[in-house]
């Protein structure tokens, strides 16, 4: 499956509703690739990394991208948070949520990252759409989800803070997206225009500052959540503690 090619990068307006931005770095700004095997809930995940993921700090068009809508290239590493996400996909009955023939829903994983969380999913069954308003992280996505053997899946630029209006899935899945707190109110509006009737986020933090705004607003919004303690880490490094929220509109 072939990545789209990138939309052209756009600088947020100084008012008014936010248009989408999108970033694609060069492949040249990655200066090699590791394999890793990550292990979750005894299940096994091939997953290719950027090596010195740092060293992408120093790439001229980071600096650009900084500049127009403060980019940074997080998604460059497995985070913690992944992990806890991905745990939590094992975790689930997905067959609650099965269409008539079985079919299961499509899951949008936005900020897809690397793709551990969408990889999970696939390999419980679901569709997935893997979309980041980064295109090179899109493909690193695709490319592991290849190396782990999936083929049902699709790649999507979205900026998740301004999604299109056609983009509608049952089971939208988030990874540490509220690192800051200017970010909660773009995802609520995200998860309201992309949800379908009846579907569901979840979402996993690790518990940064902005998780008790988080609470109250989707309380003052109407939105129904649950939350559950979990906890991920490297295999024989430190383990950190989060949060799995499951998120309704309401």
């Amino acid at each position: 499956m072939e990545t789209p090619a990138a939309p052209t990068p756009s600088p947020s307006p100084s008012g008014g509703a936010k248009s989408p931005f999108f970033a694609s770095l060069p492949r040249s700004a990655i200066v090699g690739v590791a394999r890793e095997l990550v292990i979750l809930e005894g299940q096994t995940f091939l997953m290719d990394v950027p090596r010195d993921s740092d060293k992408l700090l120093d790439h001229p068009d980071v600096e650009k991208f900084n500049q127009q809508d403060e980019y940074m290239p997080y998604w460059a590493d497995i985070w913690p948070s992944a992990r806890m996400l991905g745990k939590a996909i094992l975790r689930e009955d997905w067959t609650r949520y099965a269409a008539i023939d079985g079919t299961l829903p499509e899951a949008l994983e936005i900020g897809c990252g690397l793709g551990l969380p969408g990889i999970v999913a696939l390999k419980m069954g679901l569709r997935v759409t893997f979309s980041d308003y980064d295109i090179l992280a899109m493909e690193y996505a695709a490319a592991n989800a290849k190396i782990n053997g999936f083929r049902n899946y699709r790649t999507l630029p979205v900026d998740w803070r301004s999604p299109p209006d056609d983009l509608k899935v049952g089971v939208v899945l988030a990874s540490d997206v509220i690192y800051e707190a200017r970010n909660i109110d773009p995802l609520l509006n995200c998860l309201r225009r992309v949800l379908l009737p009846g579907g569901f986020c979840l979402m996993a933090d690790q518990d940064r500052n902005p998780s008790a705004l988080l609470k109250e607003r989707l309380t003052a919004e109407g939105f129904a959540f649950t939350t559950e303690t979990t906890r991920a880490g490297e295999p024989g490094g430190p383990r950190v503690k989060g949060t799995i929220y499951r998120i309704v509109p309401g």
